[in-house]
């Protein structure tokens, strides 16, 4: 804290408030008092002025395009770390030494296999549900398999869990996609590392062994590190709310998935890459570029822009040179790839999209290649959530380790009618 206050003139006096200070980014006033001292609140929809908790987990400068996991660059993470450790430096707070990697990853790998009752689970869905919306369910009904892990006082029962959530989620979300084709559940192996075991997992099969291409799981391992935080967003947000209440881990997470389906935040990548097969052919780009530039048009070119950065997204670059490494090795004809590529190079050199900041976010990269591998498109907000899961407990973890932290109550603006007598329904005009 400094010894700078901030003053407010209301109608009620002079109210000075404490303004903090982090260790990086901006000042931040607090108001925690405001409403006991002046009987009013704040107005902020999106809460885009406002901290609701304080971190030190994940740091982002959307004006200069930085994203910091724990103080090291995302991209320093994606090309020299492993999704492992980039797991124990979320949840730990710093990089771990070889004989700690090695334990956190022996951890996770004997907790990959899930309750074999679950199997019975995803049968209760249509073969044509989304991989979503199974997530939902099988993670929120975990809390029933797990009974030992739901006590959230007791510190080992919270880790538990949270390796319990880091480890299953890559087999729930390959067992949503596996049911979708009809194909037998894969079993994890632990000798291979957490991205190989998740492709293994989704595109194995058990009449033959499965191999997996280093090109591809070095784009996947990618994938998972560029996602697996991203500060206070709304899924991330979600979950530190239902666990203000003392809601279990499991449910929690949940939560979380539930909030990240929406094609605004986890399904953007779905939405970027349903877009370019919408236009269909590069012929037919100048024809949807025209449509992006008027402003009488509601039509969005999906995967362009962000709500945070207003410069290249750090992730985007990294991203980037992941597709053109993996359209290269897999040399697929598609026209959608086409599309993406000639979109992309009319975006990053367009005085409309240049001047608007429309940089390619990771979403418009991450769906190009998720397509070329062999995902479809309603698994990718899965994928997504098998990333972000171990920034949600990790910022789960903290919350609930924070002294200060209540049980998140928002205020309104109450714009409805006063208030005014019953009237019986036989006397009503």
């Amino acid at each position: 804290m400094t010894d700078k206050k901030a003053s407010m003139s209301l109608p009620g006096g002079n109210f000075d408030y404490p303004v903090l200070e982090g260790t990086v980014g901006p000042e931040v006033i607090d108001i925690r008092k405001l409403y006991g001292q002046t009987g009013m609140f704040t107005y902020d929809p999106g809460f885009t002025s406002t901290a609701s908790c304080e971190s030190a987990i994940t740091y982002i400068d959307g004006e200069k395009g930085i994203l910091l996991h724990r103080g090291y660059p995302i991209d320093q993470l994606a090309e020299n770390s492993t999704f492992m450790e980039l797991s124990y430096l979320l949840l730990h707070g710093e990089l771990p030494s070889k004989k700690e990697l090695d334990q956190f990853s022996y951890t996770i790998s004997r907790h990959t296999m899930v309750h074999e009752q679950l199997a019975s689970f995803f049968r209760g869905f249509r073969r044509d549900a989304h991989p979503m919306a199974i997530m939902c369910g099988v993670v929120g009904a975990l809390s029933s398999f797990y009974h030992d892990s739901t006590d959230i006082t007791d510190p080992e029962q919270r880790m538990i869990a949270s390796h319990r959530l880091i480890a299953k989620m890559p087999t729930i979300a390959a067992m949503a996609f596996k049911y979708s084709l009809g194909q037998p559940f894969m079993y994890p192996q632990n000798s291979l590392s957490f991205t190989g075991n998740c492709l293994r997992l989704c595109f194995g099969v058990p009449a033959e062994p499965s191999e997996v291409n280093p090109v591809i799981e070095r784009a996947m391992r990618r994938i998972f590190i560029l996602h697996a935080d991203h500060e206070q967003n709304a899924s991330t947000s979600t979950v530190r709310l239902a666990g203000s209440s003392g809601a279990n881990p499991f449910a929690c997470i949940a939560a979380g998935i539930a909030c990240l389906w929406g094609p605004a935040h986890g399904g953007a990548n779905e939405a970027a890459l349903n877009m370019l097969r919408e236009i269909g052919t590069t012929k037919r780009i100048p024809e949807y570029i025209a449509r992006a530039k008027d402003k009488e048009d509601p039509f969005r070119l999906m995967g362009f822009g962000h709500r945070v950065y207003k410069n290249f997204d750090p992730r985007a670059k990294v991203m980037k040179a992941t597709a053109d490494e993996v359209l290269k090795e897999l040399n697929i004809s598609d026209p959608v790839l086409d599309v993406a590529k000639e979109l992309e190079q009319i975006a990053l050199h367009d005085d409309y999209f240049i001047e608007k900041k429309l940089y390619p976010n990771v979403d418009f990269y991450s769906g190009v290649i998720l397509n070329a591998i062999g995902f479809p498109t309603d698994m990718f907000t899965a994928l997504f959530a098998v990333a972000r899961t171990v920034g949600w407990v990790a910022q789960w973890n903290e919350m609930i380790a924070d002294p200060d932290q209540k049980i998140g109550r928002p205020r309104q603006l109450y714009v409805g009618a006063t208030q005014r007598d019953y009237v019986p329904v036989d006397k009503r005009g």
